[in-house]
């Protein structure tokens, strides 16, 4: 691998100075053991700063720098970024099975498992290594190598300082954190993308968590699948992204092939990628995407890092996730700018923004990294998020019913009023089956209308039981379900016994 002295060394930008500066403060001053954490968001451009930071440092040190990833694809990535740089380096991959010729190079990139498998096996030595590079630190497989580098200055790098296992903090392996410009800051000043976010609420108490903390890939491919969340899924896009490359993030196999096969019902151009795709299909399948001006593509984990493709317009996370980082990740590949793009849109089906906030808002990132166990106990609970949802009727429904003026129904205000005058709760449901028969009535003909018209109701009564649930803290899916179908058999009876005392 050759550099070019000639070429010209890519320049960094103001804030990237600073943090330059700062970070080679603790090089110049801290012990030569000292572990630094540095955190950046994605898109700010942390390989580029570090690339200078291996240039700096050779030139000032003599000493060798290893700069470790979790991907392949962030090793090639990193490796062209530090040619750019002049560096010469090698990646250390599952080919290199020795290092004979390491006098010949300064800096070396490698796989993290790669290079605990040639360390553990005494398969090669690294030699003079001063500074090691931890690329995405927020990875726990990281900590393995820690044993092997316990004389060198390590620095960390990520977009998110909070550890892939909750149990085993940033902070016990990094004594600080220097935290870059925030997201709204690197906005502001033409760095990033504006996002243009857009919610839609949905129901996830059917949802299970893994050891890993996050929900399981069966029970969101029970949800996801569904026909329901299929059609709110291709709602969504044409309500946003229609015209717009798009990129949808699923969490699991079989939702995505799902989504690929609703798109082409629908007469959209879309293609499916995930990890069982060989290196030539990845390769023809993201060509596709990059060159069509409105492709879709529906994936799996795997472009969550180490992809770059700025024309993207739409990110559609179609999932729940229960991880900062992973959703900090499938935004940013959105976020990045081009001429003629200052803008992306985010379409939220898992609930996330309620969760952790819109993408561009400020987190204390050093409160995160000094007490992570804080801010993952105070994360928004599924039950809080859903108990704040608002049902708004959709204006086609409404148009059904055009001699009705009002649609409101408080549940809580009822429950309150019904109890304290010491009446049965379920009064409630009395007075709301009440209100849906006079809609239906006001506005049919016959019986047979009116329960064409109750049909309509399914979701409004669906979100009645669920507000009425709460108010009498049963929340059990089984329970509600029973309520929801004895609801719809007592409404259809209500309104054929109206219509019977008209016909009467």
């Amino acid at each position: 691998m050759t550099t070019n002295p000639d070429t010209k060394v890519k320049s960094l930008y103001d804030y990237q100075k600073r943090d330059l500066a700062e970070i080679f403060d603790r090089i110049d001053n801290k012990s030569d053991d000292y572990n630094l954490l540095y955190q950046l968001p994605t898109g700010g451009g942390k390989t580029v700063i570090f690339s200078e930071i291996v240039r700096k440092y050779l030139k000032e040190k003599q000493k060798k720098v290893v700069i470790l990833t979790h991907r392949i694809e962030l090793c090639k990535q990193t490796s062209k970024m530090l040619n750019g740089f002049n560096v010469k380096n090698k990646v250390i991959n599952s080919k290199v099975k020795e290092l004979d010729d390491q006098n010949e190079y300064e800096c070396f990139v490698a796989m993290v498992e790669t290079l605990n498998n040639r360390l553990q096996d005494d398969k090669l030595e690294l030699e003079d290594i001063g500074l090691v590079i931890i690329d995405e630190a927020h990875y726990n497989s990281f900590r393995k190598l820690f044993k092997y580098f316990e004389h060198c200055f390590i620095l960390g790098v990520t977009a998110t300082p909070l550890s892939s296992n909750f149990k085993l903090p940033m902070k016990d392996n990094y004594r600080e954190l220097i935290v870059g410009d925030s997201i709204s800051s690197l906005v502001n000043q033409g760095f990033l993308a504006q996002a243009v976010t857009h919610t839609y609420d949905v129901g996830l108490s059917g949802l299970t968590i893994g050891m890993n903390g996050d929900y399981t890939v069966k029970s969101s491919e029970k949800l996801y699948i569904d026909s329901s969340m299929q059609d709110k899924l291709l709602q969504s896009y044409n309500d946003v992204c229609k015209g717009k490359k798009t990129l949808i993030f699923n969490n699991g196999i079989r939702t995505s092939i799902e989504v690929e096969e609703t798109f082409k019902r629908a007469g959209i151009e879309v293609r499916h990628l995930d990890n069982t795709n060989t290196k030539e299909e990845r390769k023809e399948i993201l060509k596709w995407f990059k060159n069509k001006p409105d492709a879709v593509l529906t994936s799996v984990s795997i472009l969550t890092t180490g992809f770059d493709e700025p024309s993207v317009e739409c990110i559609i996370l179609n999932r729940a996730t229960k991880s900062l980082t992973l959703y900090y990740q499938m935004i940013g590949r959105g976020s990045r700018i081009l001429k003629d793009k200052k803008e992306f849109h985010i379409v939220d089906l898992g609930n996330n923004v309620a969760r952790f906030g819109l993408w561009n808002e400020p987190v204390d990132w050093q409160q995160v990294f000094r007490s992570p166990d804080f801010y993952v106990e105070n994360i928004v609970s599924d039950e809080e998020i859903e108990r704040n949802f608002v049902y708004r009727m959709p204006v086609d429904v409404k148009a059904e019913f055009p001699n009705t003026t009002d649609f409101t129904f408080d549940v809580k205000g009822a429950y309150k009023r019904i109890t304290k005058e010491n009446r049965k709760s379920k009064e409630v449901l009395d007075e709301s089956i009440a209100q849906h028969v006079q809609w239906c009535v006001e506005n049919s003909e016959d019986v047979f209308d009116a329960r064409i018209l109750a049909k309509l109701l399914k979701e409004d009564i669906k979100d009645r039981i669920r507000r009425y649930s709460y108010c009498i803290i049963n929340n059990t899916n089984n329970y509600k379900d029973w309520l929801e179908e004895d609801y719809y058999r007592r409404l259809r009876l209500a309104i054929q016994q109206e219509f019977a005392g008209v016909d009467a």
